[in-house]
């Protein structure tokens, strides 16, 4: 501890230049800790939304066509039906909670206001499957598809759109030219991990989409929920080999629906925000190099502005690994303080970073503990040299120093 005062007092004694010696590494750790914070609270959001998408989902959408050697997109089929749907309930018990759809835009009316929306024809199943909840009201019951009921639920984007602060709840609304009753108002998704807002939506009985609003008897896809993570790829095999086999088709055809990954493409998305994390505090770690650098120019100077006191302590027996230690320490601990002021700039700036410009942070420990670390690593290494060069220093030639 001793060799630790003696290299407070030797730093205080030029305040200014160790306060800008250690800048080099306040600004340095605080960069890594604030840009693993920006790039962890990215990726952490994107969790959220993956899991906002609903676990183990599995979505089978209408595939496309080949005309006369054109082949449409998605969407250009007309054979995914109910019938497909239960089927599938029934037949493959890898896959629970099935729900088919029936989609489109549609405007929507109430009193003086309107919006422009999506609406989607489900089954009650489907708020299992997106791991949905409903704020207030309820979901429509299966009664409800069967009888294709005027009922729908909203989102909160369509719901503060068309009511404000009123409660929806009872209200009838006009979708095109048929009135709704609201049962219903769902909880809030916030963004998909694609950027779309979840909550301009609007849920109706899928029968009701189809028989009075879009006026067809298939449906746009089916969404359903494998009975667990590692079943999915199985489960995808076996709805395959079913609505091939429905669909009577040769083996030479290509499938006429398509089965979506999202979760997939989210956690792509996720681990490249992972990537730019570890890119970004790999850039901002060259501030803590630079820092290192600076600490060894100011340890080089200090050693020849203090070689007479050197050579002094030599002649009254200090050792080459006395003096060595003092210098080290001096380095260590310009490190370590700068560390812990980075560490404080980190935190603050990422708090910052969140506040002034929106941007989802989240301060890892981890990440403070190897900022820490690395702190300190950089003094030592780079305070070795000057520390050696004092302590190799000729005691009599030392003395001579003007």
């Amino acid at each position: 501890m001793e060799v630790f005062r003696v290299a407070m007092r030797a730093l205080a004694r030029n305040k200014m230049r160790s306060a800008l010696t250690m800048l080099g590494i306040i600004i340095g750790v605080g960069a890594v800790i604030a840009s693993v914070a920006v790039g962890e609270g990215a990726a952490n959001q994107i969790q959220q939304q993956i899991a906002n998408l609903g676990e183990n989902m599995i979505w089978i959408e209408a595939g496309g066509r080949n005309v006369n050697g054109v082949r449409t997109g998605s969407y250009g089929t007309k054979t995914l039906t109910m019938a497909d749907a239960r089927a599938i309930q029934e037949q493959i018990p890898l896959v629970t909670n099935v729900s088919p759809h029936a989609d489109t835009n549609a405007q929507v009316i109430y009193g003086g206001q309107n919006w422009y929306t999506w609406l989607r024809g489900v089954t009650p199943e489907y708020l299992a499957v997106r791991k949905w909840d409903i704020e207030r009201g309820s979901m429509f019951f299966t009664h409800d598809v069967e009888t294709a009921a005027n009922v729908c639920l909203l989102g909160q984007t369509v719901a503060e759109n068309l009511f404000g602060a009123e409660d929806p709840l009872g209200k009838t609304i006009r979708v095109k030219t048929i009135p709704c009753k609201v049962i219903g108002v769902l909880t809030r998704k916030g963004q998909s991990p694609f950027g779309q807002d979840q909550d301009d939506v609007m849920l109706m009985p899928v029968t009701t989409v189809q028989k009075k609003i879009k006026g067809i008897d298939w449906v746009d896809d089916i969404m359903c929920s494998g009975v667990t993570a590692d079943a999915i790829p199985a489960a995808e095999q076996q709805i395959t080999s079913l609505l091939r086999e429905r669909h009577h088709m040769r083996a030479d055809e290509d499938d006429d629906f398509n089965l979506r990954h999202p979760a997939d493409i989210a956690q792509t998305r996720a681990q490249s925000e992972k990537i730019m994390t570890l890119l970004l505090a790999s850039i901002a770690s060259i501030s803590l190099v630079v820092g290192g650098i600076g600490i060894m120019n100011i340890m080089l100077v200090s050693v020849t502005e203090r070689t007479r006191e050197i050579g002094v302590r030599m002649a009254v027996g200090a050792t080459e690994s006395d003096v060595q230690m003092q210098f080290l320490s001096e380095a260590t601990v310009l490190s370590l303080v700068g560390g812990v002021g980075g560490i404080l700039a980190g935190i603050a700036g990422s708090y910052l970073i969140s506040n002034t410009l929106r941007w989802p942070t989240l301060i890892q420990p981890f990440a403070i503990l190897v900022a820490a670390i690395f702190s300190a690593a950089v003094g030592l290494f780079f305070g070795f040299y000057p520390a050696r060069k004092a302590a190799r220093l000729d005691p009599i030639e030392a003395l001579r120093y003007e």
